[in-house]
C-alpha cells in the first residue's frame, strides 16, 4: 500500500507514534488509509451539510476495512461573490483547491482519496487533483437544492438575481422582491438548476469518477446520505485493485461526458473546467472538439434557467443514467467507457428509463438537434469564444447591433439598470478575461439585469470574463485572446458594428484590418495594482481557451 512509506517497518516507529497519538489501533494501521477532502463552510448552501455526508462516507470506508482521515478544503460561494471584487477570487480557488488536495494526498501517503464537494470551483478543481496525483479516487457531492415557491411559482437563485432588474423596471415592488429573497432558495444545496456546480457533479457522474445518482440526487433526501456511503466503500474497493483515476478514464470518457453536457445545457463553464481537468489526465482535449459534439448532439432537456425543470426533476426523471441511454441509442456514448462503480456505462445504463419525457425528451424529439453549447470564431475572437446557445432565445441566434462598450462588469451593470442599454445593442464587457479581471469573473448580474429589464430578446453580451450556468440570453464568452493580452476585443469602440451568427459559429467586429491595426498601435493595457494571490494568478495564467491553466 501507498502509506506504507509512513506505517511500515521499524524506520517509521516515528510515524507511527503520531498516527497512534490520533487514536490508530494496530488493525487501522494495516489497513488502507483513505484521505477524505471536506469542502464544508459556513458560508455556502452546497457546504453547509458536507459534515453529514462526510460523516456517512466514513461509515462506508470503515465497513469496507478503511481507515478515514478528514481534512478541509477552502470553496468560494459564487453567488455571494458576484458583482463585486470577491469574484476576482472565484476562478482562482480552483487552483489553489487543486493544490490543496495534492499537498495533503502527498505529505501524508493516502491509499486513497473521496472529494468531498458540491459548488462551482470545488469540484473542477477536486478532480484536477484527482488526475494530477492519480491514485484511487472518486467524487461525491453535497446533491442540488430543491426550488423554493413564490406565489405559486417555482423558483431559485437567478428568480432573485433578474427580480433586481424588474424592480429597477417598475413591474415589481421592494417589498415583493424582499419576499422573493426569503424563499428562492429554501434547502441546502448547490442552487436547484443547471448552472455550474450542478453541470459538473452530473459531469463528474458521466466521465464516471462519482457514482450513479451524484448529479441529481436532492441535498435534502436520505438517498444522498446512502450514496455517500456507498462512496466510501467504493474508494476501498479501488485502492484494493489499484484502480487510479488515469487507468479508468479515457478520452472517449471525456467525450461522454462532452455529450452529456451539450444533451442538458450545461453551464459555460464546463469548457474551461473540463479542458483544466482533461490537461492534468494528459488527454488531448480543445474548443474544437467541444464543438464537434455539439454539432452532432440533441438538446433533451430545458432545465433551470433555460427552462422551467429543476435538476431534481431530472432527478426524478431517471438521472444520467437516463440522459446517457437516450444518447447511446444514436451512438453518442461509449458504453464500453469504465467507472468508479466497478460498471462499464453500459452497465449502468441497462437498467435507466426515462420516467419523464416531458423532463427529458427521448433522443427523437429532441428539444434542438445541436447541443446545448456552441464554439463561436471570427476578428472578434480568433482563439474563440462560448454561448449556451440552450438559453438563447431563437430571434437572438443572429443579430447585429453596435457595441456599447464597458471596461469593467461594474460599468455595464449600472448602465443596464439606470436604462441606458437600447433594443438592439450588443453589451461588451472587456478587461475581465484571466489576465484582465484578473481572474475571469462571472457576469450574472449584468446579463441577469438585462432579462429583467426586458431586453432578453433584443440585447446581446460579449466578454472576455465569463458567465454564471445561470446566465440566459444571447450572452457570449471566454472571447479569446482577451483584452488584457491585446486581443481584437481591446480595440473595439462605442458603436462599431458588431455580428452574432452562432448556427454559423461566427463573431464578427464589422471594422476592417486596416482600422483595427490602427487602433492596436495606439493601444496601452490598463495597469492594475495588483498584490497576494490576484498578482501570482496574473503572473501564470493562459488563456481562456485553455482552460484558463496555469503555467
Amino acid at each position: 500500500m501507498r502509506s506504507d512509506r509512513i506505517k511500515k517497518g521499524i524506520e517509521r516507529a516515528s510515524h507511527r507514534s503520531l498516527l497512534r497519538a490520533l487514536g490508530f489501533d494496530d488493525d487501522e494501521l494495516k489497513a488502507p488509509l483513505i484521505g477524505i477532502a471536506n469542502s464544508f463552510n459556513e458560508i455556502i448552501p452546497g457546504h453547509i451539510h458536507l459534515r453529514n455526508v462526510v460523516e456517512a462516507v466514513k461509515a462506508g470506508v470503515r465497513q469496507a476495512g478503511g481507515v478515514p482521515v478528514e481534512f478541509g478544503v477552502i470553496g468560494v460561494c459564487d453567488g455571494i461573490a458576484m458583482n463585486h471584487e470577491g469574484m476576482k477570487y472565484s476562478l482562482v480557488s480552483r487552483e489553489i483547491i487543486a493544490d490543496s488536495v495534492e499537498i495533503m494526498a502527498e505529505a501524508h501517503a493516502f491509499d486513497g482519496l473521496v472529494l468531498v464537494t458540491s459548488c462551482d470551483k470545488i469540484t473542477p478543481g477536486m478532480l484536477m487533483a484527482a488526475f494530477r496525483i492519480n491514485i484511487p479516487a472518486i467524487l461525491i457531492a453535497g446533491g442540488p437544492m430543491l426550488t423554493g415557491d413564490f406565489k405559486g411559482q417555482k423558483v431559485n437563485l437567478i428568480s432573485a438575481f433578474e427580480a433586481i432588474g424588474k424592480v429597477k423596471k417598475g413591474e415589481m415592488s421592494e417589498e415583493e422582491l424582499f419576499e422573493l429573497e426569503k424563499c428562492a432558495c429554501p434547502t441546502c444545496g448547490s442552487c436547484a438548476g443547471m448552472f455550474t456546480a450542478n453541470s459538473m457533479n452530473c459531469l463528474t457522474e458521466a466521465l464516471g469518477l462519482a457514482l450513479p445518482g451524484n448529479g441529481t440526487i436532492p441535498a435534502v433526501y436520505a438517498e444522498r446520505i446512502r450514496l455517500a456511503k456507498e462512496t466510501g466503500k467504493a474508494i476501498v474497493r479501488l485502492v484494493k485493485k489499484g484502480l487510479t483515476p488515469k487507468k479508468l478514464i479515457t478520452e472517449a470518457s471525456f467525450r461522454n461526458a462532452i455529450a452529456v453536457d451539450m444533451a442538458l445545457g450545461c453551464s459555460t463553464n464546463t469548457v474551461l473546467h473540463l479542458l483544466a481537468i482533461a490537461k492534468e489526465a494528459e488527454i488531448p482535449l480543445d474548443l474544437k472538439t467541444f464543438d464537434e459534439i455539439s454539432r452532432k448532439t440533441p438538446v433533451l432537456a430545458k432545465l433551470i434557467p433555460a427552462g422551467p425543470h429543476s435538476v431534481p426533476e431530472l432527478h426524478q426523471a431517471g438521472g444520467i443514467p437516463a440522459v446517457m441511454k437516450e444518447l447511446a441509442k444514436e451512438g453518442l456514448i461509449d458504453t464500453s467507457c469504465k467507472t468508479v462503480s466497478g460498471k462499464t456505462v453500459g452497465e449502468i445504463i441497462a437498467k435507466a428509463e426515462n420516467r419523464n419525457p416531458e423532463v427529458l425528451r427521448p433522443i427523437d424529439n429532441p428539444y434542438a438537434q445541436e447541443g446545448g453549447i456552441a464554439i463561436l470564431y471570427g476578428n472578434l475572437a480568433p482563439e474563440g469564444a462560448v454561448v449556451k446557445t440552450s438559453a438563447v432565445l431563437p430571434e437572438m441566434m443572429r443579430h447585429k447591433g453596435p457595441a456599447r462598450v464597458f471596461n469593467s462588469e461594474e460599468e455595464a451593470y449600472k448602465a443596464i439598470l439606470s436604462g441606458k442599454i437600447k433594443p438592439g445593442d450588443v453589451v461588451v464587457i472587456r478587461y475581465e478575461g484571466p489576465k484582465g479581471g484578473p481572474g475571469m469573473r462571472e457576469m450574472l448580474s449584468p446579463t441577469s439585469a438585462i432579462i429583467g429589464m426586458g431586453l432578453g430578446a433584443s440585447v446581446a453580451l460579449i466578454t472576455d470574463g465569463r458567465f454564471s450556468g445561470g446566465t440566459q440570453g444571447a450572452c457570449i464568452g471566454h472571447v479569446s485572446p482577451e483584452a488584457a493580452e491585446g486581443g481584437p476585443i481591446a480595440f473595439v469602440e462605442e458603436g462599431d458594428i458588431i455580428e452574432i451568427d452562432i448556427p454559423a459559429r461566427k463573431l464578427e467586429l464589422k471594422v476592417s484590418e486596416e482600422e483595427l491595426e490602427k487602433r492596436r498601435k495606439k493601444w496601452k493595457p490598463p495597469q492594475k495594482k495588483l498584490k497576494g494571490v490576484l498578482k501570482k494568478y496574473f503572473k501564470l495564467v493562459k488563456s481562456g481557451s485553455y482552460g484558463p491553466v496555469l503555467e
